[in-house]
Protein backbone atom coordinates (compact mmCIF):
# COMPACT_ATOMS: atom_id res chain seq x y z
CA UNK A 1 0.00 0.00 0.00
CA UNK A 2 1.71 3.52 -1.21
CA UNK A 3 1.21 6.35 0.82
CA UNK A 4 0.28 8.36 -2.52
CA UNK A 5 -1.01 6.38 -5.26
CA UNK A 6 -0.09 7.71 -8.75
CA UNK A 7 -3.94 7.11 -9.62
CA UNK A 8 -6.10 9.07 -7.45
CA UNK A 9 -10.03 9.55 -7.45
CA UNK A 10 -11.18 12.15 -9.88
CA UNK A 11 -12.51 13.92 -7.39
CA UNK A 12 -9.08 14.32 -5.65
CA UNK A 13 -8.36 18.10 -7.87
CA UNK A 14 -6.01 21.09 -6.22
CA UNK A 15 -8.19 23.73 -5.51
CA UNK A 16 -11.52 22.17 -5.12
CA UNK A 17 -13.07 21.26 -1.42
CA UNK A 18 -13.47 18.28 0.90
CA UNK A 19 -15.89 18.90 3.37
CA UNK A 20 -15.25 16.48 6.52
CA UNK A 21 -16.77 15.69 9.99
CA UNK A 22 -15.59 14.86 13.18
CA UNK A 23 -12.40 16.53 11.45
CA UNK A 24 -9.94 17.68 14.28
CA UNK A 25 -8.83 14.10 15.34
CA UNK A 26 -8.65 10.98 14.24
CA UNK A 27 -9.47 9.46 10.67
CA UNK A 28 -11.20 12.94 9.88
CA UNK A 29 -7.86 14.88 10.39
CA UNK A 30 -5.46 12.30 8.62
CA UNK A 31 -7.74 12.31 5.70
CA UNK A 32 -8.17 16.22 5.74
CA UNK A 33 -3.99 16.40 6.20
CA UNK A 34 -3.95 13.79 2.57
CA UNK A 35 -6.42 15.94 1.06
CA UNK A 36 -4.70 18.99 2.28
CA UNK A 37 -1.44 17.23 0.78
CA UNK A 38 -3.41 17.28 -3.16
CA UNK A 39 -4.43 21.28 -2.73
CA UNK A 40 -7.37 20.91 -1.84
CA UNK A 41 -9.30 23.06 0.33
CA UNK A 42 -11.20 22.33 3.54
CA UNK A 43 -13.77 22.85 5.21
CA UNK A 44 -13.85 21.11 9.07
CA UNK A 45 -16.61 20.82 11.16
CA UNK A 46 -16.08 19.37 14.94
CA UNK A 47 -17.87 20.24 18.07
CA UNK A 48 -15.49 21.98 20.02
CA UNK A 49 -14.52 25.19 18.78
CA UNK A 50 -10.72 25.01 20.17
CA UNK A 51 -10.44 21.30 18.64
CA UNK A 52 -11.57 22.32 15.80
CA UNK A 53 -9.45 25.79 15.33
CA UNK A 54 -6.24 23.79 16.44
CA UNK A 55 -6.73 20.88 13.64
CA UNK A 56 -7.22 23.53 11.11
CA UNK A 57 -3.80 25.89 12.02
CA UNK A 58 -1.86 22.36 12.29
CA UNK A 59 -2.87 21.63 9.02
CA UNK A 60 -2.18 25.20 7.23
CA UNK A 61 1.21 25.14 9.14
CA UNK A 62 2.47 21.73 7.50
CA UNK A 63 0.81 22.58 4.11
CA UNK A 64 1.56 26.36 3.42
CA UNK A 65 -0.18 29.40 3.09
CA UNK A 66 -1.83 27.99 -0.60
CA UNK A 67 -4.39 25.93 1.03
CA UNK A 68 -7.75 27.50 2.22
CA UNK A 69 -9.07 26.02 5.40
CA UNK A 70 -12.43 27.40 7.09
CA UNK A 71 -13.71 25.53 10.23
CA UNK A 72 -17.20 25.06 11.78
CA UNK A 73 -17.74 24.70 15.02
CA UNK A 74 -20.82 22.82 15.71
CA UNK A 75 -23.05 19.43 16.55
CA UNK A 76 -23.88 17.19 13.20
CA UNK A 77 -26.83 16.40 14.89
CA UNK A 78 -28.04 19.60 13.52
CA UNK A 79 -28.46 20.16 10.23
CA UNK A 80 -28.33 23.72 10.50
CA UNK A 81 -24.47 22.92 11.62
CA UNK A 82 -23.94 21.21 8.22
CA UNK A 83 -26.04 24.61 6.13
CA UNK A 84 -23.34 26.38 8.19
CA UNK A 85 -20.59 24.36 6.21
CA UNK A 86 -22.23 24.25 3.22
CA UNK A 87 -22.31 28.21 3.35
CA UNK A 88 -18.17 27.96 4.27
CA UNK A 89 -17.04 25.69 1.32
CA UNK A 90 -18.86 27.69 -1.14
CA UNK A 91 -17.21 30.71 0.04
CA UNK A 92 -13.81 28.62 -0.90
CA UNK A 93 -14.84 26.56 -4.34
CA UNK A 94 -17.00 23.18 -5.89
CA UNK A 95 -17.14 20.50 -3.60
CA UNK A 96 -15.47 17.66 -4.36
CA UNK A 97 -15.25 15.62 -1.23
CA UNK A 98 -17.77 15.26 1.37
CA UNK A 99 -16.64 12.77 4.57
CA UNK A 100 -19.34 12.38 7.04
CA UNK A 101 -17.09 10.98 9.79
CA UNK A 102 -18.64 12.31 13.04
CA UNK A 103 -19.26 9.53 15.73
CA UNK A 104 -19.37 8.74 19.46
CA UNK A 105 -19.71 5.34 21.14
CA UNK A 106 -20.48 4.08 24.71
CA UNK A 107 -24.56 3.59 24.16
CA UNK A 108 -24.81 -0.34 25.92
CA UNK A 109 -27.08 -2.70 25.42
CA UNK A 110 -30.81 -2.36 24.21
CA UNK A 111 -32.31 -2.46 27.58
CA UNK A 112 -30.46 0.56 29.11
CA UNK A 113 -29.34 4.17 28.84
CA UNK A 114 -32.11 5.44 26.47
CA UNK A 115 -30.35 8.91 26.54
CA UNK A 116 -26.92 7.46 25.12
CA UNK A 117 -29.04 5.57 22.58
CA UNK A 118 -30.28 8.84 21.37
CA UNK A 119 -26.84 10.63 21.62
CA UNK A 120 -25.62 7.79 19.64
CA UNK A 121 -27.95 7.40 16.52
CA UNK A 122 -28.11 11.04 16.82
CA UNK A 123 -24.81 11.67 15.92
CA UNK A 124 -23.83 8.91 14.03
CA UNK A 125 -26.42 8.11 12.48
CA UNK A 126 -28.53 11.42 11.49
CA UNK A 127 -25.30 13.64 11.56
CA UNK A 128 -24.41 11.19 8.56
CA UNK A 129 -28.30 11.61 7.58
CA UNK A 130 -27.71 15.61 7.77
CA UNK A 131 -24.38 16.02 5.63
CA UNK A 132 -25.95 13.44 2.69
CA UNK A 133 -29.42 15.73 2.45
CA UNK A 134 -27.29 19.16 3.01
CA UNK A 135 -24.40 18.76 -0.17
CA UNK A 136 -25.89 15.59 -1.85
CA UNK A 137 -28.20 17.06 -4.35
CA UNK A 138 -26.10 19.50 -5.22
CA UNK A 139 -23.02 17.86 -5.57
CA UNK A 140 -24.81 15.53 -7.96
CA UNK A 141 -26.53 18.16 -9.60
CA UNK A 142 -23.19 19.60 -10.85
CA UNK A 143 -21.99 17.07 -13.22
CA UNK A 144 -18.73 16.73 -12.30
CA UNK A 145 -16.61 13.81 -10.05
CA UNK A 146 -17.03 14.02 -6.35
CA UNK A 147 -17.04 11.71 -3.62
CA UNK A 148 -19.48 10.76 -0.55
CA UNK A 149 -17.75 8.93 2.42
CA UNK A 150 -19.40 7.66 5.37
CA UNK A 151 -17.48 6.21 7.98
CA UNK A 152 -18.73 3.02 9.33
CA UNK A 153 -17.72 0.08 11.26
CA UNK A 154 -17.06 -3.56 11.13
CA UNK A 155 -19.36 -3.57 14.09
CA UNK A 156 -22.02 -2.21 11.85
CA UNK A 157 -21.48 -5.91 10.26
CA UNK A 158 -20.83 -8.31 12.53
CA UNK A 159 -22.72 -6.81 15.09
CA UNK A 160 -20.00 -8.02 18.22
CA UNK A 161 -21.65 -8.00 21.33
CA UNK A 162 -21.06 -4.88 23.71
CA UNK A 163 -22.32 -1.41 22.29
CA UNK A 164 -25.71 -2.56 20.89
CA UNK A 165 -26.43 1.06 20.37
CA UNK A 166 -23.23 2.21 18.33
CA UNK A 167 -23.48 -1.50 16.00
CA UNK A 168 -27.04 -0.33 15.22
CA UNK A 169 -25.62 3.08 14.28
CA UNK A 170 -23.03 1.69 12.29
CA UNK A 171 -25.51 -1.03 10.00
CA UNK A 172 -27.73 2.00 9.56
CA UNK A 173 -24.93 3.68 8.00
CA UNK A 174 -24.33 0.64 5.33
CA UNK A 175 -27.44 0.46 4.60
CA UNK A 176 -28.11 4.44 3.84
CA UNK A 177 -24.51 4.60 1.86
CA UNK A 178 -25.48 1.18 -0.24
CA UNK A 179 -28.74 2.95 -1.02
CA UNK A 180 -27.17 6.51 -1.28
CA UNK A 181 -25.11 4.85 -4.05
CA UNK A 182 -28.13 3.47 -6.08
CA UNK A 183 -29.67 6.61 -5.96
CA UNK A 184 -26.20 8.70 -6.90
CA UNK A 185 -25.37 5.88 -10.04
CA UNK A 186 -29.07 6.18 -11.33
CA UNK A 187 -29.47 9.91 -11.88
CA UNK A 188 -28.87 11.22 -15.11
CA UNK A 189 -25.14 13.00 -15.82
CA UNK A 190 -24.24 12.38 -11.89
CA UNK A 191 -20.58 11.91 -11.59
CA UNK A 192 -20.78 11.81 -7.65
CA UNK A 193 -19.62 8.07 -6.14
CA UNK A 194 -20.41 6.77 -2.20
CA UNK A 195 -17.72 4.71 -0.38
CA UNK A 196 -18.43 2.83 2.73
CA UNK A 197 -15.35 3.74 5.16
CA UNK A 198 -14.92 0.43 7.20
CA UNK A 199 -12.09 0.89 9.76
CA UNK A 200 -10.55 -2.33 11.42
CA UNK A 201 -8.72 -1.64 14.80
CA UNK A 202 -7.80 2.04 14.47
CA UNK A 203 -6.03 3.98 17.45
CA UNK A 204 -8.02 7.28 17.48
CA UNK A 205 -9.15 9.91 19.73
CA UNK A 206 -11.98 7.70 20.83
CA UNK A 207 -10.10 4.65 21.61
CA UNK A 208 -7.87 7.00 23.60
CA UNK A 209 -10.30 8.02 26.07
CA UNK A 210 -9.87 4.10 27.36
CA UNK A 211 -6.66 3.33 25.82
CA UNK A 212 -3.31 5.38 26.39
CA UNK A 213 -0.96 3.79 24.10
CA UNK A 214 -1.63 2.45 20.77
CA UNK A 215 -2.41 -1.59 20.31
CA UNK A 216 -0.17 -3.41 18.07
CA UNK A 217 -2.99 -4.40 16.26
CA UNK A 218 -3.92 -1.40 15.84
CA UNK A 219 -3.89 0.76 12.42
CA UNK A 220 -2.90 4.38 12.69
CA UNK A 221 -5.04 6.83 11.75
CA UNK A 222 -2.97 7.60 9.05
CA UNK A 223 -2.98 4.40 8.05
CA UNK A 224 -6.83 4.42 7.21
CA UNK A 225 -6.55 7.19 5.26
CA UNK A 226 -3.92 5.97 2.76
CA UNK A 227 -6.02 3.05 2.65
CA UNK A 228 -8.82 5.17 2.25
CA UNK A 229 -7.34 7.12 -0.79
CA UNK A 230 -6.05 3.76 -2.25
CA UNK A 231 -9.38 2.18 -2.69
CA UNK A 232 -11.47 4.79 -3.55
CA UNK A 233 -8.67 5.67 -6.72
CA UNK A 234 -9.51 1.52 -7.30
CA UNK A 235 -13.24 2.49 -7.59
CA UNK A 236 -14.10 0.16 -4.25
CA UNK A 237 -17.59 1.05 -2.71
CA UNK A 238 -16.67 -0.80 0.78
CA UNK A 239 -13.12 -0.03 2.01
CA UNK A 240 -12.57 -2.11 4.63
CA UNK A 241 -9.48 -2.00 6.20
CA UNK A 242 -7.57 -4.53 7.39
CA UNK A 243 -5.42 -3.85 10.81
CA UNK A 244 -1.71 -5.16 11.97
CA UNK A 245 -3.60 -8.16 13.58
CA UNK A 246 -7.08 -8.93 10.79
CA UNK A 247 -6.64 -10.22 7.23
CA UNK A 248 -9.15 -9.50 5.07
CA UNK A 249 -9.74 -13.23 4.45
CA UNK A 250 -10.15 -12.88 8.35
CA UNK A 251 -13.08 -10.23 7.73
CA UNK A 252 -14.36 -12.39 4.63
CA UNK A 253 -14.57 -15.45 7.06
CA UNK A 254 -16.41 -13.54 10.08
CA UNK A 255 -18.91 -11.58 7.58
CA UNK A 256 -19.73 -14.80 5.91
CA UNK A 257 -20.33 -16.55 9.37
CA UNK A 258 -22.44 -13.89 10.74
CA UNK A 259 -24.95 -13.84 7.57
CA UNK A 260 -25.11 -17.64 7.82
CA UNK A 261 -26.99 -17.12 11.49
CA UNK A 262 -29.86 -15.91 9.72
CA UNK A 263 -29.72 -18.06 6.63
CA UNK A 264 -28.81 -21.35 8.76
CA UNK A 265 -31.15 -20.52 11.31
CA UNK A 266 -28.31 -20.27 14.22
CA UNK A 267 -29.21 -18.35 17.32
CA UNK A 268 -27.95 -14.48 16.25
CA UNK A 269 -24.23 -13.79 17.65
CA UNK A 270 -23.93 -17.43 17.63
CA UNK A 271 -19.77 -16.57 16.81
CA UNK A 272 -20.03 -15.55 20.66
CA UNK A 273 -22.76 -18.41 22.19
CA UNK A 274 -20.70 -21.17 23.74
CA UNK A 275 -21.93 -23.79 22.21
CA UNK A 276 -21.05 -22.81 18.57
CA UNK A 277 -17.43 -21.64 19.72
CA UNK A 278 -15.66 -24.86 17.86
CA UNK A 279 -17.88 -24.62 15.36
CA UNK A 280 -16.91 -21.41 14.75
CA UNK A 281 -13.14 -22.09 15.16
CA UNK A 282 -13.08 -24.48 12.52
CA UNK A 283 -14.74 -22.72 10.02
CA UNK A 284 -12.36 -19.41 10.62
CA UNK A 285 -9.33 -21.82 10.26
CA UNK A 286 -10.55 -23.40 6.84
CA UNK A 287 -11.47 -19.95 5.12
CA UNK A 288 -7.93 -18.49 5.85
CA UNK A 289 -6.44 -21.54 5.24
CA UNK A 290 -5.48 -22.44 9.23
CA UNK A 291 -6.72 -26.02 8.82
Amino acid sequence: MSQHPAIQHPSVQSGRVAVITGGASGIGLAAAKRFAGFGMNLVLVDLEADAVHAASREIADSVGSALVIRDVAGDVTRIETLAQARVAAAEIGDVAILMNNAGVGGGGNAIEHPDRWRLVLETNLFGVINGCQAFGQQMASAGIPAAIINTGSKQGITAPPGDTAYNVSKAAIKTLTEGLQHTLRNIAGCQVSAHLLVPGSTFTGMTRRRLTEKPPGAWSAEQVADFMLERMAAGDFYILCPDNEVTRAMDNARMTWAMQDLTLNRPPLSRWHPDYAHAFAEFLAKETGGG
